[in-house]
C-alpha cells in the first residue's frame, strides 16, 4: 500500500488516473489534455503500470491506457473523490483536430 500511496502522492499521476476513470485513453491523448511532452507522459504511465494502477494494450502503432484496480479497492474509494474529468475527456474526443494521434 505504501508504494500505491507514494505513486498517488504526485499531481500529475492523480490527473491521470482521473482521466483514466472516464475511459481508455492513447497515450497521444493524454499528451494532449495535460499538455506535457510525449515521454514525460509516458514515464508517468510506465510507474503507474508498474505500480500495478494501469494496464496497457497496442493496437497498431498506439498504446492504449485503462485503470486495473480490482485488487486495489481502496485507490477506487480514493478517485470517487478526485475532481471529474469527464468534459474534458468529451470535448477532446469531439474534436478530431485536438488529438496528435493522426500525426
Amino acid at each position: 500500500m505504501a508504494e500505491t500511496f507514494k505513486l498517488l502522492g504526485d499531481k500529475t499521476r492523480l490527473t491521470m488516473l482521473a482521466l483514466l476513470k472516464e475511459r481508455e485513453l492513447c497515450v497521444c491523448n493524454i499528451v494532449d489534455l495535460l499538455q506535457m511532452s510525449q515521454p514525460s507522459v509516458s514515464q508517468h504511465l510506465r510507474k503507474m503500470k508498474a505500480g500495478g494502477l494501469v494496464t496497457e494494450v497496442r493496437r497498431g502503432k498506439w498504446t492504449y491506457y485503462s485503470l486495473r484496480l480490482t485488487e486495489k479497492p481502496y485507490v477506487e474509494e480514493l478517485l470517487e473523490h478526485l475532481p471529474s474529468q469527464a468534459l474534458r475527456v468529451k470535448q477532446l474526443l469531439d474534436c478530431e483536430s485536438a488529438s496528435s494521434c493522426d500525426d
